[in-house]
């Protein structure tokens, strides 16, 4: 079975590459640590992959499947707009098509349950598992060997990114009524209460919202999934694209290739991913928080932390897209900033030395030359060997 082989393979990070990788980021011309989260960054991504980051061949992968449950009027656009917004995929007009070509990302796009029949297109995956989930405010979503097989479908086209040269995958998706399921997998696997976890998705009104939530409660209470089973959670209230997510993201895990998860409906596929194997986490990557009320606590749950906050609550992959350049900006800076002693620039371990060598010796004559580092400290800035400019 994929999902085993998968599981079996997802070990530890590397402390050995994370200390080498502390210590070059060290020896660049820079103040240690001045570069903030981009060398923790860095740093992270050096210990999964196992030595020097790179981040030239990102893919998003954009998995789109509809929902029984927008029978409950849980969204503000009918079900229709899924299949139509595959289609401006494939045409390279959606946002996260914009994105990706800023960032340099090939997009996969794959059909995992479109309720509409997709024609067969050029760059469609085609891999439906049903054409959409059942309403899970009346049973469950799907079987669990849909699950399954969902799972393995996302995971075996990570593979094959990862064997044709992806360094990095981004999560993304498209379906009608998703938001609503991600609202119901975290409720279930957190213990949250479902208007807690539950947001306005597509933009919904505050009768829409209420009727969001009852659905999300009615479908806790009708399927009953178990917390302690993260498969059971997904096959019964989750959807065929989230659960090829969760494929991704263990592939990735597995093949100790960086995942950048999007928003909230990413962040439910990584709750179960992370249940499945929780070693898993440290292939992750919060590309950012989105508006959805739930994903805060999603990610506090798999103790990430974001990169950025725009508000975004798009889906598609738009947040991780944008995450691309930032783990691009850090594996480059990594790899092509001058050390201090290829530059011929004095550390700021020698510079603190001097210091105090003079400061040993006296104040000196009057009028003396002070050390330039003494004179930035008493200016306020940093007393290191380099200093912004």
């Amino acid at each position: 079975m994929w999902l085993s082989r998968a599981l079996e393979r997802i070990g530890a990070p590397d402390p050995a590459a994370a200390a080498a990788a502390r210590r070059r980021l060290d020896e660049l011309t820079k103040p240690p640590g001045s570069l903030g989260r981009l060398e923790e960054l860095a740093v992270q991504l050096a210990q999964l992959v196992g030595g020097p980051p790179r981040v030239e061949q990102p893919v998003v992968f954009v998995f789109a499947a509809d929902h029984g449950v927008v029978a409950q009027g849980v969204s503000a656009y009918p079900q229709a707009v899924t299949a139509q917004m595959v289609q401006n995929f494939l045409r390279g007009g959606a946002a996260i098509n914009v994105l990706a070509r800023q960032a340099g990302a090939r997009v996969v796009v794959a059909d995992l349950g479109v309720a509409a029949p997709l024609p067969p297109a050029p760059g469609l995956v085609a891999a439906s598992l049903g054409p959409g989930t059942a309403d899970i405010t009346r049973g469950p979503a799907m079987t669990r060997a849909q699950a399954l097989a969902a799972v393995e479908t996302g995971g075996r086209l990570a593979e094959e990114a990862i064997a044709a040269g992806a360094d990095l995958l981004a999560t993304g998706e498209m379906g009608i009524g998703n938001t609503t399921a991600a609202s119901a997998i975290v409720a279930a696997l957190t213990g949250a209460a479902p208007e807690a976890v539950t947001g306005r998705g597509t933009g919904v009104d505050d009768a829409g919202w209420r009727r969001k939530v009852a659905a999300v409660r009615r479908a806790l209470a009708v399927n009953q999934p178990d917390p302690n089973d993260a498969l059971d959670v997904l096959a019964k209230v989750g959807g065929f694209e989230i659960a090829g997510l969760v494929g991704v993201i263990l592939a990735g895990a597995a093949a100790r290739v960086p995942v950048a998860l999007d928003g909230f409906i990413a962040g439910a596929a990584a709750l179960v991913a992370v249940a499945l194997a929780p070693a898993a986490r440290h292939a992750l990557f919060a590309a950012h928080r989105s508006a959805e009320p739930g994903h805060g606590l999603v990610l506090a749950r798999l103790g990430l932390r974001p990169y950025l906050d725009l508000e975004l609550r798009l889906g598609e992959g738009t947040g991780a897209a944008l995450f691309i350049h930032l783990a691009r900006a850090a594996a480059r800076v990594y790899a092509e900033m001058a050390t201090f002693a290829s530059a011929g620039v004095s550390p700021a371990t020698a510079v603190s030395a001097a210091a105090e060598t003079g400061a040993a010796a006296g104040a000196g004559p009057a009028g003396a030359a002070r050390p330039v580092a003494a004179a930035g400290a008493e200016a306020g800035a940093p007393a290191h060997g380099v200093t912004e400019p």
